[in-house]
């Protein structure tokens, strides 16, 4: 016998208080006057025996009654086969944790998993007794999970509307949120039913499993063949510079999940549904392969795309989806500092000089317009020869390319070094240290010396050279050059000359980046800007300032969250969320500096690719990936489930596997399980007809009166 409220029986030390007022009973005895002592001698021994089988009888039913009402509210129960004997069974809640994730779609001899889970949990129904309660709790964790039935009829419903599901989480997870449900009912049978195929990778996870002691887990497996699987595991776009027609680079990752080589898998990639790209692979027992693609882009804007599997009979994950962004345009802010005559970039960003897929957007403004500039509706920044930056600018500027952004720095001649020193600091780069000219008119300060042709930077810029060479680049003269000395951050010399000057530097700050160059965008400082190298030095340097987080999409996992950040929308704008089947959702957001923030997050987010909206117009595409670990297809073994899961719960599991058993044994199992009822009601009944019987005896019965 067990009590569901233990902590009442402190009260049984009531019982103790009549016990107490009959041995202390401190009445004073009256003095009472005889006329003779002869009414003495007539006192029967009997009748004082009486007596006192009178007082003890009502001492034994005061303390009884007392005791049978602490005990009827400690609510005693009792279970195991005793119980059986006695009567029904009590009330009962059970949690029944159905597996429907991919991977039981698969089939054995005995057909689909999931069907096999169907019948299965049907059968535990037939226990339902009026008053229990099922809580139906699905591996994915999407609403209405978990549902509560009081009904057996509901269940089976809610059980055949299950279906195979992306984005289950862990079996354990799911363990979890049925044991916090159980934990809210106050019942005497409280139950946990996990039916699974067990699915080594997604059975559990480091987090302990909170079960309380008096609930029973019970683990009926299904399933036994578990099989291989290739799958595409991952997408990334290589190139950094997008543009229409131009090749990008495209590499996609392949995982062998089972233990027999595979050898001749075909891949394809699909942008716009349209295939422009395949590839032939071998893939090793347990063994990862990547494939690269190059790709031609033949429109603009947010395209989508997919690495696809061919013949794969687990279609879950034969398919890895991923965005491109080709831009239209690329919005361009240019800061001329004061006289300074930006025509040199006006002329190079000019449709006449650049080629048909470079579009820009350009908007001229003087130094002094630059605080009340909005950056962060620009793709990309360019400071062309700016004297000062005011402390508010410096911030503005720098959160732009933290946030993101694309800067593009040319000096001039009366730029204030303090100035700009402070804007490299706050960026964590190095420092200019001045300018320096050649000692006669005309005289060089240095030549290309070091080119980093492997930069994303000259993608695509120089032919492959079978010998091996370096490419070399048109050699401008300069008449004059920043001095600039890196820091150890994030930075890179793209280009320096002879004496290890730097002339082209990267600087990654956050998720943007800087292009310094050393010399202005005009004549005065060098021939540059009448070179052939300049017009797509610079083109390609906005394109890949521009492209720093815009490339592809973001991207996350099934039942994960993501924060998306819109640079340069206002605070006000709406922001909506389109699936692929042109359902809407409107997430919540929040303003920051240059910037809104959507949160991104719950049910509506299954695999596919989503459209970002910003007043009905596509502005980003994420992508919303199946979890990889659920492309390992191997099972785990009931016992070896049973002690992982074991750990993670500190209760004891019962492992019902009816394919040793026989299904005939699933109702006797389940009733040796769960038999209990509870004696409340029992115990207040006897307290109730002790109390009775109290009062007759104590009215009734007066030996006392023969005195």
């Amino acid at each position: 016998m067990t009590f569901l409220n233990p902590l009442l029986l402190i009260g049984l030390a009531a019982a103790a208080i009549p016990l107490i007022i009959h041995l202390f009973n401190f009445r004073r005895p009256q003095r009472v006057a005889f006329s003779s002592l002869a009414f003495l001698q007539e006192l029967k021994k009997s009748t004082m025996q009486r007596v006192r089988i009178k007082q003890w009888l009502l001492l034994a039913l005061r303390t009884l009654a007392i005791a049978c009402f602490v005990l009827s509210f400690a609510r005693p129960t009792l279970q195991g086969n005793l119980a059986g004997t006695f009567g029904a069974r009590g009330k009962t809640v059970s949690a029944l944790v159905f597996d429907n994730s991919t991977s039981m779609a698969l089939r054995d001899g005995s057909g689909s998993y999931i069907d096999q889970a169907k019948a299965l949990t049907k059968g535990l129904l037939s226990d339902f007794e009026s008053g229990d309660e099922w809580i139906l709790v699905p591996t994915p964790n999407v609403p209405p999970s978990p549902s509560s039935f009081l009904n057996a009829e509901s269940v089976r419903e809610a059980i055949d509307a299950l279906e195979p599901q992306v984005g289950g989480s862990r079996l354990s997870e799911a363990i979890s949120r049925a044991a916090a449900e159980l934990d809210e009912r106050s019942v005497l049978n409280k139950e946990i039913y996990v039916v699974s195929d067990l699915q080594g990778s997604t059975l559990s996870d480091s987090a302990l499993v909170p079960v309380s002691a008096e609930t029973r887990v019970v683990l009926l497996p299904v399933g036994t063949d578990g099989r291989g699987n290739v799958a595409v595991v991952d997408v990334q776009v290589i190139s950094q510079i997008i543009a229409q027609n131009q090749p990008v680079q495209i590499e996609a990752l392949f995982t062998n999940f089972g233990t027999d080589d595979v050898r001749g898998v075909v891949a394809s990639v699909f942008i716009e549904d349209q295939r422009v790209g395949q590839a032939t692979l071998d893939l090793g027992a347990g063994a990862s392969s990547s494939a690269r693609f190059s790709v031609l882009p033949n429109s603009r804007g947010w395209l989508a795309g997919r690495v696809t599997l061919d013949d794969n009979q687990y279609l879950y994950d034969n398919s890895r989806r991923f965005t491109l962004h080709v831009p239209e345009q690329r919005n361009v802010l240019l800061v001329n500092g004061s006289g300074v005559d930006g025509a040199y970039l006006r002329l190079g960003l000019s449709t006449e000089l650049s080629s048909s897929s470079a579009r820009f957007n350009l908007e001229e403004v003087s130094e002094t317009a630059l605080s009340a500039s909005v950056l962060g509706q620009f793709d990309a920044v360019v400071l062309n020869g700016v004297t000062t930056l005011s402390s508010g600018e410096r911030a503005a500027v720098t959160a732009y390319v933290k946030g993101g952004g694309g800067l593009l720095i040319f000096p001039g001649d009366d730029m204030q070094l303090d100035d700009f020193n402070g804007l490299l600091s706050d960026l964590g780069a190095g420092r200019i240290t001045g300018i320096s000219a050649g000692s006669a008119s005309g005289q060089s300060v240095g030549v290309f010396d070091r080119v980093d042709t492997d930069h994303t930077l000259f993608e695509g810029m120089f032919e492959s050279d079978l010998s091996g060479r370096t490419p070399q680049l048109e050699q401008p003269v300069f008449f004059r050059m920043m001095n600039y000395v890196p820091a150890q951050g994030a930075e890179q010399t793209i280009i320096s000359l002879t004496g290890d000057v730097p002339f082209l530097q990267e600087i990654r700050s956050g998720q943007g980046s800087v292009l310094m160059f050393g010399v202005e965008a005009g004549v005065r400082w060098s021939d540059l800007p009448v070179r052939g190298l300049f017009v797509p030095l610079l083109y390609r340097s906005l394109y890949y300032l521009s492209a720093t987080a815009s490339v592809s999409g973001e991207s996350m996992l099934t039942g994960s969250g993501m924060q998306l950040r819109l640079a340069g929308v206002p605070g006000a704008t709406r922001i909506t969320i389109r699936d692929e089947a042109g359902q809407e959702f409107v997430p919540e957001q929040r303003t920051v500096l240059g910037a809104v923030v959507a949160e991104l997050t719950g049910s509506f987010f299954i695999p596919g690719t989503y459209d970002v909206l910003v007043n009905n117009d596509v502005v980003r595409r994420i992508v919303v990936h199946p979890d990889p670990a659920e492309s390992n297809l191997a099972l785990s073994d009931p016992t070896d489930a049973e002690s992982m899961l074991e750990s993670q719960m500190d209760a004891d599991i019962t492992i019902l596997d009816l394919s040793l058993t026989g299904a005939s044994s699933l109702d006797d199992q389940l009733r040796m399980a769960r038999s209990g009822i509870e004696l409340w009601n029992v115990f207040l009944g006897l307290a109730l007809i002790f109390l009775l019987l109290e009062m007759l005896v104590a009215k009734h019965w007066r030996p006392e009166s023969a005195l």
